[in-house]
């Protein structure tokens, strides 16, 4: 396996913002660029990884803050997440008011994702899959050869995500994750948005919002 990954936690809600980089060319995109945009250059640096893209998973501030920052200073585009996150990509200069952050723009990435399509992380590619409900654009990340999902706040380690911010649908995220997460093998390790690190096998089994007795 040479998709290798390693979490920052960033922002006072400890969001978890992923590197993904492919050990082959050292190539690398950083995922939900949250905030602390010096630590994770520092972070970078130090590693001597060379971002190609910065990928979303949704556009709550603490996941999308600082990626309009991070991708200036590293002069690369932004993709992700579903063309329907607009709703809160362009709210981010309220988020950042309402929950005292610095303040950052309303965000329009350079490519939007939709159910099916690719990113490429150096030879890696990952697939994207739409997970709404907690948010009606999201997507997670998918990469079959390296078993890893990475999963913003659909699915947490005994828990999934919250679904009463506006246009989130309780439903929908049952589904999602019931229909597609839950259709990978239970070996793929979850990286969440917040909390330690799970797999869907153990979420099958035990997670007390969409366990099913069948997986047991």
């Amino acid at each position: 396996m040479s998709l290798r990954y390693h979490l920052i936690p960033v922002t006072p809600f400890a969001q978890n913002c992923s590197v993904l980089w492919c050990d082959a060319t050292r190539e690398a995109a950083v995922v939900d660029a949250g905030g602390d945009v010096e630590r994770i250059l520092a972070w970078l640096s130090e590693r001597k990884l060379t971002v190609t893209k910065l990928l979303l998973t949704h556009g709550h501030i603490d996941h999308a803050g600082g990626a309009a920052e991070l991708a200036e200073r590293l002069g690369v585009a932004i993709e992700g997440p579903q063309e329907a996150e607009s709703f809160w990509l362009d709210q981010l200069p309220h988020q950042g008011r309402m929950f005292g952050f610095p303040s950052v723009p309303a965000l329009t990435p350079q490519r939007w994702l939709a159910e099916g399509d690719t990113v490429s992380v150096g030879r890696e590619t990952l697939q994207v899959i739409h997970c709404p409900g907690h948010t009606p654009g999201h997507v997670v990340f998918y990469s079959p050869e390296a078993a890893l999902l990475v999963a913003g706040d659909v699915l947490f380690q005994g828990s999934i995500g919250r679904t009463d911010f506006p246009m989130g649908n309780h439903q929908q995220l049952i589904d999602a994750i019931e229909n597609k997460l839950f259709a990978l093998p239970d070996e793929v390790v979850v990286i969440p948005g917040h909390g330690p690190l799970t797999t869907l096998g153990e979420e099958k089994r035990h997670n007390p919002f969409v366990s099913n007795a069948r997986y047991r």
